[in-house]
């Protein structure tokens, strides 16, 4: 048989098994489906209900830091007990609150929804694959997500409350059980969750890297990717490295917990009675947590950035600039991100020249950072902009990345970092750096990406203003934030009113606390417009935004298998825009040099006769092996 009438053969059995998924019953097509755009639906919806619960957790903490003698009686049918009969927000319930806050934004929102969805929906559209790898795979890591999710969602109905000791849970306060009230069953349901969380990770992450590797369509050369998929591999290398050792954390914490062993603990007093604990070193915990927990910085943040390029690119009409500088600088944020930890841990007593050496490091992650930084500005620089909702995020994100990331290297000066560790200063540079940067790169994603998610289009005025109100709150939360940081305000206090130094800011805490309430608020025009958009939203055309990567190329309404027969194949970068002599502003992927001869480069002609050789390759298909 010849290398085409196997080709077609193969074409003939993929449109056959695209039929067959179409006629599978509701339960396997919509609830435990293997079709990776189902799968990052599912992410993105678990995500967007998370961020409401994370996002209302925080609104309830500010109202007490902003209005510390206010009566929150009227919140009682929502909390119960932990309102107090004098109308204030029980203490230990404000720092579950604060714990419950962070984990649910930094993992289960920006980690599982922000990679869950784009990952798995993008990758085998962009590299031109059938699906995953492994389909069940991929749905069995949304499943343990959400059995995660539910065991999280339980322990904040507790008796005793959630987890309660930051959401870095450090010990020895999250190891003994008997310490405070945040400590007991709640804390055991947070390590249990954690655990079943990254194994869903670790799941994902295999299958993101497996797929980009192996399962490319022809003529896709790692020289050809979209940044979009640079980002998503590196972001699940770093998740495969470092998610293990917080998952070994989490482990020997259940068994200083459970099981009376001393990895954390020694020489500990509760009421005066002495522990039997020896041995351990509560240090040993902040070292494991740390080396996940710096990655999971750029876990969180590099495939916002990655959405970024796509996005700026496309809507500045424009070629990337510095395509190679960007995964260059990708892969040397990554290399940094596990040889940093300890910067987080400049008061733990570490020697003075061990910490020059982390902070020496810390300020090199400067570097290429700034490539990104100026590639997207240079991108932008004289180009024809598109002010999509998505390209407003996309220059909110460059903007969030610049302010937040000039603050990370104040906090990399060790010496600066010992006067300002555990103050609001810090509080203020990470939600801009990466909590409220990576959250604007889910939401451009989500903006760019809808139409081919769902075949309708997002209405572009209520997501203009959705942009300006959440651009303007996020400055206007945070930037007050730093002030009060250097003026020495501590995070995680239960109220300011008590120490004289403070009480000059509480006009400024207020402040904070309405600008966090209003942009809360803000979220419901985008929550309306998304939901509303799903059902009654305008039919969405093929390729709405003139985009060149292979997504764009499958049908509106994509089936499982993406495309009906052949899958195309690739013969150029994704970023030939605004070529001269080109007839149009935007050249696809999948067009060959040889149709576009007036617009060729001198160097491209020579990949005229490579087409043939890309054409005579199997198809790299996965349904082909049946």
């Amino acid at each position: 048989m010849s290398v085409v009438e196997a080709n077609l053969e193969h074409d003939v059995h993929a449109q056959d098994e695209h039929e067959h998924h179409e006629e599978l019953n509701f339960w396997r097509k919509y609830i435990f489906s293997e079709d990776h755009k189902v799968i990052a639906k599912q992410y993105m919806i678990t995500g967007i209900f998370w961020a409401i619960i994370g996002a209302a957790m925080s609104v309830v903490f500010r109202l007490q830091l902003g209005f510390p003698g206010a009566n929150l009686s009227w919140l009682k049918p929502f909390l119960g007990k932990w309102i107090t009969e004098t109308g204030a927000i029980d203490p230990n319930f404000y720092l579950a609150l604060v714990t419950m806050h962070g984990t649910i934004m930094v993992f289960f929102v920006l980690t599982a929804g922000l990679s869950g969805t784009f990952s798995n929906f993008l990758i085998p559209l962009q590299v031109g694959a059938r699906d995953m790898a492994s389909g069940f795979l991929n749905m069995l890591s949304f499943w343990f997500f959400f059995v995660s999710s539910v065991l999280m969602f339980i322990s904040i109905f507790l008796e005793t409350g959630p987890a309660a000791g930051g959401w870095v849970i450090y010990p020895p306060l999250s190891a003994l059980p008997q310490a405070h009230m945040g400590s007991e069953m709640g804390m055991t349901l947070w390590l249990l969750s954690m655990a079943i969380f990254i194994m869903s990770s670790l799941l994902g992450s295999l299958n993101y890297v497996t797929t980009i590797i192996n399962l490319r369509t022809r003529g896709m050369t790692f020289t050809r990717l979209p940044l979009t998929i640079w980002a998503f591999m590196i972001t699940a290398i770093l998740g495969i490295i470092s998610f293990p050792v917080l998952l070994s954390a989490a482990l020997l914490l259940i068994f200083d917990r459970h099981f009376g062993t001393s990895f954390y603990l020694s020489e500990i007093y509760i009421n005066g009675e002495a522990l039997p604990n020896v041995g351990g070193s509560p240090i040993l915990f902040q070292h494991l947590f740390w080396f996940l927990g710096h990655p999971e910085v750029y876990i969180v943040l590099l495939p916002a950035l990655g959405i970024t390029s796509e996005i700026i690119a496309t809507n500045s009409r424009k070629p990337i600039f510095g395509y190679r500088a960007m995964i260059a600088s990708l892969m040397a944020i990554a290399f940094l991100a596990f040889i940093v930890w300890a910067h987080h841990m400049f008061v733990t007593g570490m020697n003075p020249f061990l910490g020059s050496i982390f902070m020496f490091l810390t300020l090199i992650i400067a570097v290429p950072s700034a490539v990104k930084a100026f590639n997207y500005i240079t991108t932008l620089w004289r180009g024809n902009i598109v002010f999509t909702p998505a390209m407003l995020f996309s220059i909110g994100l460059v903007s969030l990345f610049v302010s937040g990331g000039l603050t990370g290297i104040i906090l990399g000066n060790a010496a600066l970092d010992i006067q300002l560790h555990d103050t609001y200063f810090v509080v203020a540079h990470f939600h801009i750096v990466m909590g409220a940067a990576s959250a604007f790169g889910f939401f451009a994603g989500i903006y760019h990406w809808f139409p081919k998610m769902f075949g309708r289009m997002l209405n572009n005025t209520m997501g203009q203003i959705h942009f300006w109100l959440t651009f303007a709150g996020v400055y206007l939360i945070f930037m007050p934030m730093h002030y009060i940081g250097i003026a020495g305000f501590p995070r995680r206090y239960y109220q300011f009113t008590a120490f004289d130094f403070a009480k000059s800011f509480t006009d400024m805490n207020m402040f904070i606390s309405v600008a966090a309430i209003l942009t809360f608020f803000a979220q419901f025009i985008f929550l309306w417009n998304f939901f509303y958009s799903i059902f009654k939203g305008k039919v969405a055309p093929a390729n709405p935004w003139k985009s060149n990567t292979l997504e764009w190329t499958t049908p509106v309404n994509v089936g499982h298998g993406n495309w009906i027969g052949e899958i195309p194949a690739v013969y150029r970068w994704p970023y030939d825009y605004s070529k001269p002599g080109a007839p149009d502003d935007f050249i696809p992927q999948n067009v060959p040099h040889s149709q576009t001869l007036e617009s060729n480069f001198p160097h491209e002609n020579a990949y005229i006769a490579q087409e043939k050789e890309i054409e005579a390759q199997n198809y790299n298909d996965q349904f082909a092996a049946h």
